[in-house]
């Protein structure tokens, strides 16, 4: 290390290798929008969601909704509470997709409409958290898997049809005159509830019945039109989450939601999740990939070049302790052999310093702060460290 100024050149990364490095995210976050948007639009058609009589997808149900429009039988359509309500009727069917999606409030309010509206409530897989409000005295027990089964019951509707695909949710009721059909260890997929005067309601333990790729199945579609098309008019309920109706439940209580109240219920899971996936990509980030080889470097550097290089990195952290010590430790280690000192002893003052004043003249220099000293204060004072180094070893290589 000399006093001559260091040249300027810059270790900030050029373009060139700014995109090599970077093409690859960018090129696979263009691959992500390109197949968002290409999803899109093959989603943006006539497609609707599962149970949804305007679908034509495997798990829509638009085959029965077109078979009841033949029968006469007329299809509506509705996503909020207020239009459910407003259409229960004698003459009409209320057909609700997914009870279980319904607050306290909406499944109360739903069963003050039908309760006395003289009209048939068809619900498909209604479990524990909806049967209590829209099917008082009915349990349901652990589910079944789907498949044909037999209808075993005097209801005329299943009788008609015969084997049916069924499932899932299984109920129990000690309701007199209930029809309990298709059972699976002995406990309804099928129930049906008379309120004479008040209409009737119909649980179905599965909604398979009603999608587009098993209607043709077995008694499927019989079973599914006579339960659908007993009125004139078919309400197809699809509960909405952003029904306003949902809100009612936290506006009528006296108890103030918390933080985690308003969080959805899947967040413990999600953040588990996240978790095992930060510790994964650090275990993938840390692994060891064996021991250190030495490769042959593709061009040769020439020693003053990484010398100049390594000079530059302590000047630009201001390292001058870490550049001092290098100078001093590659002086010892140099005149070590000269003065017939071991190796070993290069970096020991005992050893070195009577070696270095014995082989030199007796003058004013002060050896140990020369090779062992403190650390310069300033660049200058580094600078003048290394010509007083370079000085003490050619005068013991020419003594």
């Amino acid at each position: 290390m000399t006093g001559a100024p260091l040249s300027s050149t810059s270790m900030s990364p050029t373009g060139r290798q700014v995109w090599t490095r970077t093409r690859g995210l960018l090129l696979a976050l263009v691959i992500l929008v390109a197949a968002g948007i290409a999803m899109a639009a093959l989603r943006s058609g006539d497609q609707h969601g599962r149970l949804d009589p305007r679908s034509a997808d495997p798990s829509g149900s638009r085959a029965v909704a077109e078979l009841l429009k033949d029968r006469g039988v007329s299809t509506r359509v509705v996503t909020t509470l207020d239009e459910a309500t407003t259409a229960a009727g004698p003459d009409t069917t209320l057909l609700v997709t997914a009870p279980d999606l319904l607050t306290d409030h909406q499944q109360e309010t739903l069963r003050t409409a039908t309760a006395n509206s003289g009209g048939r409530t068809v619900l498909l897989s209604a479990g524990p958290t909806s049967l209590d409000a829209l099917a008082p005295g009915v349990d349901s027990e652990i589910p079944a898997p789907v498949s044909a089964r037999t209808p075993q019951c005097s209801l005329p509707a299943a009788r008609s049809a015969g084997n049916a695909d069924l499932g899932g949710e299984r109920y129990s009721t000690q309701t007199p005159g209930a029809d309990s059909c298709y059972p699976s260890d002995g406990l309804p997929t099928l129930l049906r509830i008379d309120d004479p005067g008040n209409g009737d309601t119909v649980l179905l333990g599965s909604p398979d019945i009603l999608y587009n790729q098993r209607l043709d199945k077995h008694g499927n579609a019989s079973l599914a039109l006579q339960l659908l098309g007993s009125r004139t008019h078919l309400v197809w309920y699809l509960p909405s989450l952003s029904d306003s109706s949902a809100a009612q439940d936290s506006t009528d209580g006296d108890t103030d939601s918390t933080f985690l109240d308003l969080i959805p219920s899947g967040w413990l899971w999600g953040t588990l999740q996240l978790t095992l996936a930060a510790v994964l990509a650090a275990i993938w980030r840390a692994r060891r990939l064996g021991p250190l080889v030495t490769e042959r470097l593709p061009v040769a550097i020439r020693a003053s070049e990484s010398t100049e290089g390594r000079a530059r990195l302590y000047r630009k952290v201001n390292a001058r302790d870490r550049a001092a010590s290098a100078l001093r430790s590659a002086t010892r280690t140099r005149l070590a052999p000269l003065l017939g000192v071991p190796p070993a002893d290069a970096h020991s003052v005992a050893a070195l310093l009577p070696a270095v004043s014995a082989h030199l003249p007796t003058g004013d220099r002060d050896l140990k702060a020369l090779l062992f000293g403190p650390v310069p204060a300033n660049d200058i004072a580094l600078v003048h460290l290394a010509d007083q180094l370079d000085a003490l070893e050619r005068e013991v290589r020419t003594s």
